[in-house]
């Protein structure tokens, strides 16, 4: 599942190929990627043709486009994404749907997964691709966020979709307390990773840089929230922090084709994971075979020598 970096590094993609631009038509393929939408095609369509892309912002694994009438002003909705487990967001100019270069990286296959396509003014396209169909497009009204804060990243001001209202900030945005995330992670009993997955503590935050931000601060994944210190609810949420900007950096995690940018390129930061999926290669800390174990309904990958339960 594509995870904060991954998901940032779309709307990076996206910013400077859609801002802007004004939506002429909207295709949708399959009804079920816009499941979330009130009202289903005809309301999207209804509030998406004539409109312009004015921003494209996130917030944790959410994204969303500001929309904005002919004569700039704002709408007031936006139109949110989520990618899903293996949704991709890939621009296309003009011309017959193709493959990306080999050399670019594997991605799949456009045109047996291609769910809904916004045509662009300027003769581009956005088309949201989905193999497994969990992710999706839909219209959401704003509201101002209760911390008077911008939003998310590449927010123009604080106001925030209604469905993106309980997510909480994510370590990468400059508005994020980590003092006080440090001390929420300290008041639940459930274990730390569940915690550091739970999107209304953290956001953004997925099973692979779970495990190595758990690894890097040498904490257990089933020790108790209430069992750390501040100190080290601090140390694991910037080792967290610190792993994603180094993915983002390398263009995001790629494990398969369910993972590629905009152009339909891939990221290599799994070349430089220390835990997540390395299972009984040595530890890069101590040389002791990384383990992996199921924790509810997840794969868990530490170290048994560095991480021990606290």
């Amino acid at each position: 599942m594509p995870e904060l970096p991954e998901v940032e590094v779309v709307r990076r993609g996206l910013a400077p190929r859609t801002v802007g631009r004004t939506v002429e038509a909207v295709e949708v393929l399959d009804a079920r990627i816009i499941r979330r939408q009130s009202g289903g095609a005809d309301r999207l369509r209804g509030a998406l043709l004539g409109t312009r892309l004015s921003a494209v912002v996130r917030r944790g694994k959410f994204l969303w486009w500001r929309l904005a009438d002919e004569g700039g002003a704002d709408t007031g909705e936006a139109l949110m994404g989520h990618l899903g487990m293996s949704g991709q967001l890939r621009v296309r100019v003009p011309g017959p749907i193709h493959e990306p270069a080999p050399s670019q990286g594997p991605a799949s296959d456009p045109l047996r997964h291609r769910r809904l396509t916004l045509h662009l003014d300027n003769g581009a396209a956005i088309d949201l691709i989905d193999q497994r169909l969990f992710g999706g497009l839909w219209t959401s009204p704003l509201e101002p966020v209760t911390d008077g804060a911008l939003a998310g990243i590449g927010s123009p001001d604080a106001l925030l979709p209604h469905d993106a209202a309980g997510i909480a900030r994510d370590l990468l945005d400059p508005a994020a307390d980590l003092p006080t995330i440090a001390r929420t992670l300290r008041t639940r009993r459930a274990g730390v990773k569940s915690l550091l997955l739970s999107q209304n503590v953290v956001s953004g935050i997925g099973n692979i840089y779970a495990d190595e931000a758990l690894w890097a601060a040498r904490t257990r994944f089933d020790t108790s929230g209430t069992a750390l210190s501040q100190r080290r609810a601090l140390m694991i949420l910037r080792a967290a922090r610190e792993v994603m900007e180094r993915a983002l950096a390398q263009g995001g995690t790629s494990f398969d084709a369910l993972y590629v940018n905009v152009d339909g390129r891939s990221g290599y930061f799994a070349r430089s994971l220390s835990a997540y999926g390395r299972e009984g290669e040595p530890c890069p800390r101590c040389g002791t075979p990384i383990r992996r174990v199921l924790h509810q309904n997840r794969s868990s990958h530490f170290c048994p020598s560095c991480q021990r339960k606290r």
